[in-house]
C-alpha cells in the first residue's frame, strides 16, 4: 500500500479488499457526513468498485449482489431499505 504525491494529486495503490472496506465505512456514515457525498474521491471509488464488480460478473444494479460483493454480510434487503429511505440534504438536515 503506497501513497505518492503527483503534482497536486495523490496516487495510491491499495488492495481491493481495503478499498471495499473504506467504501463500506464511508457509505455507512454518509448521513452524518453529507460533505462526503459529492467528493471526487467517493464518486471515483464507487465507480472503480462498480467496474471491478461487473468485471467479476456481479450485477452491480442488484443491491443484494453488490452488497455481498462489497462484503456487507448482514445488509438490509432492498425492499426494506426503500421503505426506510430518507432524503439526505447536503446541509445535514434530514
Amino acid at each position: 500500500m503506497t501513497f505518492e504525491l503527483r503534482g497536486e494529486a495523490v496516487a495510491a495503490a491499495h488492495s481491493l479488499e481495503e478499498l471495499k472496506l473504506v467504501y463500506r465505512i464511508l457509505h455507512s456514515h454518509l448521513a452524518q457526513h453529507t460533505e462526503l457525498m459529492d467528493t471526487h474521491f467517493l464518486i471515483e471509488l464507487q465507480n472503480f468498485l462498480h467496474r471491478q464488480a461487473v468485471a467479476e460478473g456481479v450485477d452491480s444494479s442488484d443491491h443484494s449482489a453488490w452488497d455481498a460483493w462489497l462484503g456487507n454480510v448482514d445488509a438490509t434487503p432492498c425492499d426494506v431499505r426503500l421503505r426506510r429511505r430518507r432524503q439526505i440534504k447536503p446541509d445535514g438536515e434530514t
